[in-house]
């Protein structure tokens, strides 16, 4: 990837890593044009930016009309958040699905996509489980290249407050160093890692295909 012209969707650019990708993304001199779907615009201006407003009822529409090289998707929600599982299965299957069809119908060359320590669609916990069946069903649509990102607990500051979270990231800070091994994917990570990882994967040459990247894939050089 060094063409200028090279167009990157985003969606989710309003939480943790989202926001943190969405800055990596404008800043790569790679990308010529950043096309970014939100539920409201973002105060923020950028000539490479373009923003699109999206509801549940006008995304076939509004993602119809897009097309770009690289898709990124960093949305995510929690059960409580969502309110009832439905709810949270529509914003972590459906709404990537929906952008992963978009993708592949338009010619797009990659799909990254932030996923979560744990994922199978055989797992007996719900999440995981939701996960799973996602990266499981990105994959048969065909993109020539899924990457496909496995963080365990998320650090960095977040516009929405998640108490849970929040004891969890000051807690595993000190266990960090002790999860070697088989145990390092458990270890939480910065969302910017997260991100920083997301565009090496998109600049590197990979062989098409599904791309893991979990624990130490998740660090490194930012």
């Amino acid at each position: 990837m060094s063409s200028s012209s090279t167009t990157a969707a985003i969606a989710g650019a309003s939480g943790l890593v989202g926001s943190c990708l969405l800055r990596r993304l404008l800043d790569d001199p790679g990308y010529g044009r950043v096309v970014s779907f939100v539920r409201k615009p973002l105060p923020i201006s950028h000539p490479k930016l373009e923003q699109v407003e999206v509801t549940v009822d006008n995304l076939p529409g509004a993602l119809a009309d897009t097309a770009a090289d690289d898709w990124y998707c960093a949305l995510g929600t929690t059960i409580r958040t969502a309110g009832t599982r439905e709810a949270f299965r529509r914003v972590d299957y459906d709404y990537p699905m929906a952008l992963g069809r978009q993708a592949a119908a338009s010619g797009g060359k990659r799909f990254l996509l932030v996923s979560a320590v744990g994922a199978s669609a055989s797992s007996s916990i719900f999440y995981s489980r939701v996960k799973g069946e996602l990266e499981r069903d990105l994959e048969k649509l065909g993109i020539p290249e899924l990457h496909v990102f496995r963080p365990s607990l998320l650090l960095g500051e977040r516009q929405e407050y998640r108490r849970g979270e929040r004891f969890f990231g000051y807690a595993m800070k000190p266990l960090n160093p002790l999860l070697a091994g088989p145990l390092a994917k458990y270890k939480a990570v910065q969302a910017d890692s997260v991100a920083a990882a997301m565009v090496r994967a998109a600049r590197s040459d990979a062989a098409a295909g599904m791309h893991l990247y979990e624990g130490k894939r998740l660090f490194g050089k930012q």
